[in-house]
């Protein structure tokens, strides 16, 4: 049995090893971009974004409080915007289920406890980004319901 929380600082040990994990995916996918072993944050980081009430971190972990994944969320609303309508999106930011965890309805326990709260706290829709290199992924957002929204295009000079 799985429990989905908001993270507390108990968790942060964890919670940088799933970024690194997150990161080391997407390093070896793009190592032009991403530098890889490497942190999105810091633990100083981590205990301000903990704090921060509209931009939840939730985990999700074991009956022995290990921390199986995150789903970091940020709050986004337009405001008096000429030609986006003023919508309240949550922007899941970076989602990871741990290695050993994969497989095991973990990504789907994390993800249906952030569509819970982004009902309860009337949102617009739930957004992402997943990268190209990174096929698993967009197959698992796609299992859940996920449709592209938009496509970021590059040419590398």
């Amino acid at each position: 049995m799985y429990i989905v929380r908001r993270a507390e600082e108990k968790d942060i040990p964890q919670i940088l090893k799933l970024l690194i994990q997150v990161d080391m995916v997407h390093h070896n996918g793009r190592p032009d971009i991403f530098k890889g072993p490497a942190t999105k944050y810091n633990d100083k980081q981590l205990k301000e974004l903990f704090m921060r009430e509209q931009d939840p971190v939730f985990v999700c972990v074991d009956e022995a409080g290990n921390v199986l994944g995150h789903a970091f969320c940020v709050h986004k609303q337009e405001k008096d915007n000429n030609v986006i309508t003023d919508i309240k999106t949550l922007y899941i930011d970076d989602i990871c289920v741990d290695e050993e965890a994969r497989g095991k309805h973990v990504g789907s326990t994390l993800y249906e406890a952030v569509k819970k709260y982004a009902q309860e706290n009337d949102y617009y829709h739930i957004t992402l980004n997943v990268w190209t290199c990174n096929p698993v992924a967009r197959s698992f957002y796609e299992s859940l319901g996920f449709v592209p929204l938009k496509t970021e295009m590059e040419v590398i000079l």
